[in-house]
């Protein structure tokens, strides 16, 4: 009876041992991960700050050259306006004939 007993126990501490084993190997896993994740954060939060500033920049030249040439057009033509347009010169028709 003795040995009933021994080999239950036994077999409760394996199941027990191993679901916390288990957990234990799980929140260390999960650990790690959270580690490594944090770690990588600033890096990655450092590089989304570099292409934020890379496409306002962007935005910001071609804005400045749509302004310019606005203003480039707004100044004045680059080529010197039509006067008025010349009045024809009308010759006088006779209104006789001659020869007869």
């Amino acid at each position: 009876m003795e040995q009933a007993v021994i080999a239950a126990l036994l077999l409760v501490g394996l199941v027990i041992g191993t679901g916390v084993g288990a957990s234990y190997a799980r929140a260390k896993r999960g650990w790690k991960d959270y580690q490594t994740a944090r770690n990588t954060v600033p890096g990655a939060r450092r590089t989304a700050w570099l292409a934020i500033r890379a496409v306002f920049t962007k935005i910001g030249v071609i804005a400045l050259l749509l302004v310019g040439a606005a203003a480039y057009a707004a100044a004045g033509p680059d080529h010197e306006r039509a006067g008025p347009a010349p009045t024809p010169t009308v010759t006088p028709t006779p209104t006789h004939r001659s020869g007869r």
